[in-house]
C-alpha cells in the first residue's frame, strides 16, 4: 500500500504518517526503487492503534510505552494497567480544571449586564490578573484551586461592584450541587 491508502485506511493523514516514522513512533516502511514508502497491513493497524490512543488521550511518550508493550508478548499486564491508571488520574484533574473555567466564565457571564454601558465585569477580571496572585480563591483560579481535589470554591466575590459580599469563600465537597 502506498502512503495515500495507508492513511484512508488507518484513518490518520499521511502527514501524521511522515511524522510519526520521523519520531520513531512507527518503524520506516519498506521503499520502491523509487523512494515511495510501501505499507504493510501491519503497519496499518499499528496507526490504528496509534490513532485510538490519541483518541483517548496518551501523548506521544505514553503512546511509545504502550506500542513497546503492546509488541512484547512477555509483558505484565500490570504495566500496561499502570499507564492507563496514570492516564486517568491526569485526565480526571484536567476535568476539574475546565470545570473550574466553566464555572468562573458562567459566573461573570451571569454578573455582565450585555448591555451599552462599557462597565464589564469580564474584562475587568481578564485585565486584573493580580487578583488571583493575592492568593483568593476565585473559580477558574487553578493555581488556587491546586490541591483541593474534591472541594469547589464558592464565588463570593468576583472583584467586581457588582458581585462584591463581605462573605467568606466556603469550601463545599463537589458532590454538593448549589444548582
Amino acid at each position: 500500500m502506498n502512503i495515500g491508502e495507508t492513511a484512508a485506511a488507518a484513518g490518520v493523514s499521511a502527514k501524521m504518517i511522515r511524522y510519526y516514522e520521523s519520531i520513531d513512533l512507527i518503524k520506516a516502511p519498506v521503499r520502491t526503487e523509487s523512494g515511495y514508502r510501501v505499507y504493510s497491513q501491519e503497519d496499518v493497524h499499528t496507526l490504528r492503534f496509534i490513532g485510538r490512543a490519541r483518541d483517548l488521550g496518551f501523548s506521544i511518550e505514553e503512546i511509545s510505552s504502550l506500542l513497546t508493550l503492546w509488541h512484547d508478548r512477555s509483558r505484565a499486564s500490570a504495566d500496561v494497567k499502570q499507564i492507563a491508571a496514570e492516564k486517568i488520574t491526569t485526565l480526571e484533574a484536567k476535568i476539574r480544571e475546565l470545570a473550574a473555567m466553566v464555572e468562573s466564565l458562567r459566573h461573570l457571564a451571569e454578573n455582565c449586564h450585555g448591555d451599552h454601558r462599557p462597565d464589564c465585569p469580564i474584562l475587568t477580571d481578564l485585565a486584573n490578573p493580580n487578583v488571583a496572585a493575592t492568593g483568593i480563591a476565585r473559580p477558574g483560579n487553578l493555581a488556587n484551586l491546586k490541591g483541593m481535589q474534591g472541594r469547589r470554591v464558592i464565588q463570593a466575590d468576583c472583584g467586581h461592584e457588582s458581585c462584591r459580599s463581605t462573605s467568606p469563600r466556603k469550601q463545599v465537597p463537589s458532590s454538593a450541587k448549589s444548582r
